[in-house]
């Protein structure tokens, strides 16, 4: 018979077994279950509501029980439904009726919104020592290339010259959102629903604040239905693992283009590409067409949570069930995207040669020809005019600004002079754009320096 099967006159059809158990998922969460069955059971013999003998026999079987399963003594079965009561069934079968005991005072309800917190709040701190590794390779990659100057894009044609360790560190302040934002759902999550019981607590005396001590939780839930039935934080988990996949997709998005025969801006190494079956010569960045494939995976975890959380009553009900495939899913994905990305930045070989040499064609420099305009007393919209033909007339003329002579500007505009060869070479375009947080490798040099120091407090 089921633990919860008293009133029932017969079993359920052992389809219905196979379609209501989660075992199948919900077993990696067997070290929080034991440990929120240890604490619990520590504060049921403190309070005096079982035995403290009992208690302990309960704990240490319960340890006993943890050991046998990382040891891979221990096979759960589907007819118990899920990780609790897979526990709480070996349980018994070891110390018989003290074992019974371990439920008083608690639902399945509020114990798997606590092993879920629980499993949450762990992966959080690993994918954030990730993103940290991530971080860490990107701001060594900006280190190593602050006077590799490379086009800067809008709309993807060539807009201004910037450097590699510009465009570089632009991800680094995405990933240093990413890490907050973990941060803030953590926050969240480190609240203790057990204690909520089903949904309208319980008739015994529990110490709610001491179970919060004993598994780390900064706060209690302060309301029992709330307690068993809040799944945001999975939802902010999901929304926030959404938004570092949609970062790294970008990235892969780049590095695919940089790679390819039309850019020639960085090579992959090797260890991080593959090749065709049928033509020889090719070398695809499929890791990073891998990663930017797996974003929409994740981005579908986050709206199946929204979606089947959108229509329930208060409290607890089957399909939170549906919570666990997505969030622990999600996580596997950024868990595997995350080194193999980092690892593929960190080998990339860059073509700085190459580069340099895009950043002379596509008019990069006009805005910079623009403000020596300006400089020298021309209203801005009359300098975006003039500069605006200058460029009309070396597209017609096959040519670039820099390769135009004196007479040519002059034909424009009687204001230039040789002056302004000085100011639109792309070195020079790079280095006076020295605003914070611009390319230059004044502040560049800074902004490599400052992360250093933020990726070290962390």
């Amino acid at each position: 018979m089921k633990l919860w099967g008293g009133r029932f006159t017969k079993s359920t059809d052992s389809f219905v077994d196979h379609f209501h158990s989660s075992i199948s998922f919900d077993q990696r969460m067997y070290k929080e279950d034991i440990e929120g069955s240890i604490a619990h059971a520590g504060m049921l013999g403190k309070q005096g509501i079982i035995p403290e003998d009992d208690a302990k026999l309960i704990q240490k079987t319960l340890k006993e029980i943890l050991s046998d399963i990382e040891e891979g003594k221990v096979e759960f079965d589907e007819k118990a439904e899920d990780i609790h009561m897979n526990i709480e069934t070996i349980l018994i079968s070891r110390i018989g009726d003290v074992g019974k005991k371990l439920h008083t005072g608690r639902s399945r309800n509020d114990q798997v919104a606590l092993d879920i917190r629980m499993y949450v709040k762990k992966e959080i701190v690993n994918i954030q020592g990730l993103l940290k590794e991530l971080m860490t390779v990107l701001n060594n990659t900006a280190e190593k290339n602050l006077d590799t100057i490379m086009p800067g894009y809008t709309h993807l044609q060539r807009a201004q010259p910037v450097t590699l360790a510009h465009h570089v560190t632009a991800y680094i302040e995405m990933f240093k959102r990413d890490y907050d934002r973990l941060s803030d759902t953590y926050k969240r999550t480190n609240v203790l629903p057990l204690g909520s019981g089903a949904l309208a607590t319980t008739t015994y005396n529990l110490d709610r604040y001491n179970v919060m001590e004993a598994l780390g939780f900064d706060s209690v839930t302060l309301n029992s239905m709330d307690g068993v039935s809040d799944r945001d934080f999975c939802i902010e988990l999901l929304s926030a693992l959404s938004i570092i996949m949609m970062h790294l997709s970008r990235f892969c998005e780049e590095i695919i283009l940089w790679s390819s025969h039309e850019f020639k801006f960085i090579e992959l190494d090797d260890s991080y590409s593959t090749g065709s079956s049928i033509m020889p010569q090719k070398k695809n960045p499929d890791m990073a067409e891998l990663i930017r494939g797996k974003t929409g995976r994740v981005y579908g975890y986050l709206m199946g949570l929204l979606t089947t959380m959108k229509g329930l009553p208060l409290a607890y009900n089957k399909d939170m069930q549906e919570d666990k495939e997505g969030v622990f899913a999600a996580i596997d994905t950024l868990k595997m995207c995350l080194p193999v990305f980092t690892a593929m930045i960190d080998t990339m070989t860059v073509n700085k040669d190459n580069m340099l040499h895009a950043t002379k064609g596509g008019f990069t420099n006009a805005t910079d020809a623009a403000d020596w305009l300006v400089k020298n007393g021309v209203p801005f919209r009359d300098a975006h005019a003039i500069i605006g033909q200058l460029v009309l007339y070396c597209i017609n003329n096959n040519t670039n600004l820099d390769d135009l002579s004196i007479e040519e500007y002059r034909k424009i505009s009687p204001v230039f002079n040789e002056s302004v060869y000085d100011a639109i070479k792309v070195q020079k375009c790079v280095e006076a754009r020295n605003v914070v947080g611009g390319p230059s490798k004044e502040y560049m040099s800074k902004l490599v320096e400052e992360n250093k120091k933020y990726l070290e407090n962390l």
